[in-house]
C-alpha cells in the first residue's frame, strides 16, 4: 500500500465515519459497543483495502462490514452475560406509555427510544440486525440478506422474530406497539 492510497483511504473514513458510527450504535445500542465496532471495522476495512474492487459504492463495501463486526460483537457478548446488562424494561415502560404535553411527551420520546431499545436486547445477533437494517436503515429485504449473508427467506424470517419479540416486550409493560 502506498501513502496515496492510505490519505485517500483515510479521506473515504472521514467522510463516512458519522454514518459508520451511527449505523454501528443502532446495531449494538451503546456507545461504547458502537466505538468498539467502528474501530475493528476500520481496521478490518485499512487490511482488507485491496479486496475493494470500486463496482460498489465504498459506503455499501464499508456498511457490509460494520454489519459484520457489529454481528461479531453481539455474538460475542451472548458468549459473555457478565458483559453487558442492559436496562430494564420495567425501568422505562412507564414513562414511555404516558401521553404527557410537549416538554414532557419529549422526554418520553427518549423513554421510548430507551424502551426498543432496551427490548432488542432479548433478540439474536441476527434479528437485531435484520430489523435495525430494515426498520431504521430502511433496506430491502435483498439488501440485507445480501449484508448478512443470508437468504432472502431467512432474511424475513429474522426480521419478523424481531418485530414479534419487540411486540411482546413493550405489551409485557403496558405498552402498545
Amino acid at each position: 500500500m502506498h501513502d496515496g492510497d492510505v490519505d485517500v483511504f483515510l479521506a473515504l473514513v472521514e467522510r463516512h465515519r458519522t454514518y459508520m458510527y451511527n449505523l454501528a450504535l443502532r446495531l449494538t445500542g451503546r456507545e461504547q459497543d458502537a466505538k468498539d465496532v467502528v474501530q475493528e471495522s476500520l481496521l478490518d476495512a485499512f487490511l482488507h483495502l485491496d479486496r475493494f474492487e470500486g463496482r460498489a459504492d465504498f459506503r455499501t463495501w464499508l456498511n457490509r462490514i460494520v454489519v459484520n463486526c457489529a454481528l461479531d460483537h453481539l455474538r460475542g457478548l451472548r458468549r459473555r452475560p457478565d458483559a453487558y446488562q442492559p436496562t430494564p424494561l420495567s425501568d422505562v415502560a412507564d414513562t414511555a406509555a404516558s401521553s404527557s404535553p410537549d416538554p414532557e411527551r419529549l422526554a418520553a420520546s427518549a423513554d421510548w427510544r430507551r424502551l426498543v431499545a432496551a427490548a432488542m436486547e432479548g433478540m439474536s445477533p441476527l434479528e437485531r440486525i435484520t430489523f435495525a437494517l430494515r426498520h431504521f436503515e430502511g433496506r430491502s429485504i435483498a439488501e440485507i440478506a445480501e449484508t448478512v449473508g443470508i437468504g432472502n427467506n431467512a432474511a424475513k424470517q429474522h426480521i419478523f422474530r424481531a418485530v414479534r419479540k419487540l411486540r411482546l416486550a413493550l405489551a409485557a409493560h403496558g405498552v402498545s406497539s
